[in-house]
């Protein structure tokens, strides 16, 4: 069965979802929608270097998903600044019969916890639709739940799983997001919105309480810890301009599960603007990498670095985000109504990837 599938938003995620929906033979791309004029009309696939492709793009969401009647739609618009518009998409979709796929409702990634209303809300569109929404992605998502789980099941025994991202953000093709999110190049004496007490453990406590489940872990409670490291001269990052010494230039924090007085999970990363700071916090070989960590007996490390061809792990992340929820497309239009998350799913692999076979 070839499912018909709509990629929705056409920037980091969006044009890696495109070249993965055209790649994979079990799905067919029957639209593609944008709110960005200069993108409307042209074929999609010029806009993604695969040649004409034979779907135009259009602004129009409401006429197409009634046109084409797609069975799923890849909502890969940024939901970080616009949070209540991408649910209303979202909604949108759900309540016209299309399966959703996302990366960026990160509240939505472990749906026993998800806001109640929200999920509440999103179950009940699914339910008129007869509709599934799966959010996951690669850091929060495949990285650092399915990932972890899949090790530690080769363990003999387990002391903590340990999930991390090193990663330098003058790779990320997103200024703004850098600068005003993130905070990068901001005053030390103002927390950005990324740090702000209560957002790493609401966007990775997600990610630890579906690792928890998926070990069969009762958590006490979920924490966490953040440390912030200014810059020591200014830098010059292309695309991006200046980043003055004494401003934000790295930071760290975890995000751990504590059962009594251990914590056998932590999601654990270590950020920078550039490779020269902190250089007493563990770094990667490289500008940018995921790994797990079992520690345990046997004692297991498994490093992750994607590259998309142009050797920005930025785009490599991207391009694994964009994999992980087109290729589950499938297996969530088979799934029940309503939200579902990674432990709800059978074994995504790269079926249908190959060609010519």
């Amino acid at each position: 069965m070839t499912h018909k599938v709509i990629v929705w938003g056409l920037g980091n995620i969006g044009v890696p979802a495109v070249r993965a929906v055209v790649a994979n033979r079990g799905l067919e791309l029957v639209g593609a929608i944008t709110h960005d004029p200069s993108k409307v009309g042209r074929d999609v696939g010029e806009l993604c270097d695969l040649g004409p492709v034979g779907v135009k793009i259009s602004d129009d969401p409401v006429s197409l998903l009634a046109t084409v009647k797609p069975d799923a739609v890849v909502y890969a618009a940024s939901s970080d600044l616009r949070p209540d518009d991408a649910l209303n998409d979202v909604e949108l979709c759900l309540r016209a019969g299309a399966n959703v796929v996302n990366t960026g409702l990160y509240a939505l990634l472990h749906p026993p916890s998800a806001p109640p209303k929200l999920k509440a809300r999103l179950d009940e569109a699914g339910r008129v639709g007869s509709a599934s929404l799966f959010v996951s992605g690669i850091d929060p998502g495949w990285a650092l739940d399915i990932l972890p789980l899949l090790v530690s099941g080769v363990a003999t025994s387990i002391d903590c799983v340990r999930v991390q991202e090193f990663f330098n953000y003058a790779y990320y093709d997103q200024p703004d997001v850098v600068r005003n999110v993130i905070g990068f190049g901001g005053s030390m004496d103002e927390v950005p919105l990324m740090l702000l007490p209560g957002v790493p453990l609401s966007v990775w406590g997600v990610v630890v309480r579906t690792l928890a489940d998926g070990l069969g872990l009762e958590l006490d409670e979920v924490t966490e810890f953040v440390e912030r490291r200014p810059l020591e001269k200014t830098i010059e990052v292309d695309g991006m301009g200046t980043f003055t010494e004494g401003t934000q230039g790295a930071f760290r924090f975890e995000v751990s599960g504590r059962v009594g007085d251990k914590f056998p999970v932590v999601v654990e990363h270590v950020t920078r603007i550039t490779d020269n700071i902190a250089l007493d916090w563990p770094s990667p070989s490289g500008h940018g990498c995921h790994r797990v960590v079992i520690e345990g007996r046997p004692r297991i490390e498994v490093t992750v670095v994607a590259d998309d061809g142009n050797a920005s792990p930025g785009a490599g992340g991207n391009a694994t985000a964009a994999g992980r929820v087109v290729n589950a497309i499938p297996a969530v239009c088979a799934a029940a109504p309503g939200v579902i998350g990674a432990l709800d799913l059978p074994l995504v692999t790269g079926r249908g990837l190959f060609p010519n076979s």
